[in-house]
């Protein structure tokens, strides 16, 4: 994907990515055998063909050549694999067309053609989809051992806050600005955004075992915090059995851990903030698909009974957060940065590393300072078979690009390692997922308390 594409998204709104033509009836994947190829090729492709294969495109070159492949062929209404299947092997789809049929109430067809054909049909030890050849096609097979060290790497890196230099693509590379920016992050010297008041002392209270009296006079402070805490306390996504009025009871509704996170997740809209015009726009928007991620994510976490709800809202809200360095470094540096265009599409390879740099100057966990990293790794898998944290992430992430530039680029959603983690997993028509669908009321209540 070319990193002019990587865009941020315009609008939280949930709505349907460009719908694929279906070209037969669903299939049931349950009758289905897989079918044997017709011919085995073992001759190496070319460096240049496998470069184009993310997230091969991503890892070292002398990796990528030495990585073992075989090319199969397959005639038309051969089964490749079974929605469910056991998989050792990443499929990409080099000539012809392929139908895959998920758990959902249609199909789509992809065609080697697409931008899409270099993306992989699967990328889990599970296949999403069941994949029948529409034409004869020819396709990429490679032990599912890469995607592993994919996963490794990029936990290590996750892992560290080590300050590096961030390798700039070739378009931005001599670009004062973004040169600037680099050396300032290398240097450890960015502008990073504190902890609001209450939530900073909120967080030193708890660390020092305090109890819910001293948590409500802390909070107290803070009307619009109080109001939204009893709020939330009295909202369908705490299913309530009678209404509380009160802080103290608001608190002893959500505990304290959760109240936490929840007065953290309020207290993050103060960091979104610039006194350039543009600039505040770009923030106000990167707040509101923030918000909207949050929520997806928050429900997500409830479905799932694998995360903690609270965790997963406070991850979906700083999913971006590194992107509020280079506004301000922006906006420190107005006669320096390009055009807002330039600028925006660059943040997506800028803010992951500035962003788990940010949280881990604020005390947040390691686990949560991972976030900004994973959060657009749709290939990322776990040891794990349950759902974790960046899973739930990966999936809302995913999900919020519905109805953007981005959904055209983006994977189907069955066919990322997070999807086949998800319980129940049923797809809607237009391929979002189905819990999500049902549960507009329970998103939109989500983002009432954090706007």
């Amino acid at each position: 994907m070319n990193w002019l594409t990587k865009l941020l998204p315009r609008s939280p709104k949930i709505s349907a990515p460009e719908k694929k033509p279906d070209i037969a009836p669903p299939v049931n994947p349950n009758i289905l055998t897989c079918s044997e190829p017709v011919a085995t090729e073992h001759k190496k492709l070319p460096l240049t063909i496998l470069k184009r294969l993310a997230p091969l495109r991503d890892m070292d070159d002398t990796y990528v050549e030495q990585l073992a492949h075989t090319t199969l062929r397959y005639t038309q209404g051969s089964v490749i694999f079974r929605l469910g299947q056991k998989v050792n092997s990443v499929f990409y789809l080099l000539e012809g067309n392929v139908e895959l049929q998920p758990d959902s109430d249609n199909h789509y067809t992809l065609s080697a053609e697409s931008s899409l054909a270099n993306l992989p049909l699967n990328s889990g030890k599970i296949c999403g989809a069941t994949a029948i050849a529409a034409t004869d096609i020819s396709i990429l097979a490679i032990s599912g051992e890469f995607t592993c060290r994919w996963s490794d790497k990029n936990l290590q890196q996750s892992a560290s806050v080590e300050l590096i230099d961030i390798e700039l693509p070739e378009q931005i590379a001599n670009n004062r600005f973004f040169t600037s920016f680099s050396a300032s992050y290398r240097d450890n010297k960015l502008s990073l955004p504190s902890l609001p008041n209450v939530a900073a002392k909120l967080k030193e209270a708890l660390e020092k075992d305090l109890g819910i009296s001293e948590v409500v006079r802390i909070i107290g402070v803070d009307a619009s915090i109080v109001a939204k805490l009893i709020q939330l306390a009295n909202s369908p996504l705490y299913s309530p059995i009678s209404p509380i009025t009160n802080c103290h009871a608001a608190v002893t509704r959500l505990g304290l851990d959760q109240t936490r996170k929840l007065v953290m997740g309020v207290s993050l809209k103060q960091l979104f903030q610039c006194q350039n015009p543009q600039l505040m726009e770009k923030m106000q928007t990167l707040w509101k698909t923030s918000l909207y991620v949050s929520s997806l994510c928050f429900v997500l976490a409830q479905e799932s009974g694998t995360v903690n709800p609270e965790d997963a809202l406070l991850a979906g809200l700083i999913t971006d957060i590194g992107t509020i360095p280079i506004l301000h470094f922006a906006e420190q540096n107005p006669n320096e940065y390009p055009n807002l265009d330039i600028l925006e599409s660059a943040i997506p390879l800028l803010s992951p590393s500035v962003g788990s740099l940010v949280l881990h100057t604020l005390g947040f966990t390691s686990e949560l300072a991972a976030i900004p990293r994973y959060a657009e790794d749709w290939f990322y898998e776990s040891d794990s078979d349950q759902l974790n944290l960046a899973d739930i992430v990966i999936l809302a992430k995913l999900h919020s690009y519905f109805g953007t530039n981005r959904a055209k680029e983006i994977p189907y959603m069955n066919s990322i390692p997070a999807y086949v983690k998800l319980k129940n997993s049923k797809l809607t028509p237009d391929f979002s997922l189905d819990i999500l669908h049902k549960a507009k009321h329970r998103i939109h209540a989500a983002m009432n308390f954090l706007s």
